[in-house]
């Protein structure tokens, strides 16, 4: 699975990345994570508000720290979708 968190680093931005690898570790999962800080890259993915979460090249949310339930749930999804 490739994960971005596309934002500059602002709080908000840090703050998803954290909660997005607490939650790969509780569900004992392994990811591609990166964090996307380049506006123009952003920008290519048709997100204007950060924080946003792109999981497999699709905008997952945009402009919001989800809960960390909400989070897990998304992640969750997306690993039934690969089997």
């Amino acid at each position: 699975m490739d994960i971005k968190v596309l934002g500059a680093g602002c709080a908000n931005c840090n703050k998803l990345e954290q909660m997005l690898v607490e939650v790969l570790t509780e569900l004992n999962e392994k990811a591609n994570v990166a964090h996307v800080r380049d506006f123009k890259k952003i920008a290519s993915y048709g997100v204007m508000r950060t924080p946003a979460l792109v999981i497999n090249r699709q905008v997952k949310l945009t402009g919001l720290v989800p809960s960390k339930d909400k989070l897990k749930e998304i992640i969750t999804s997306e690993l039934m979708k690969r089997g």
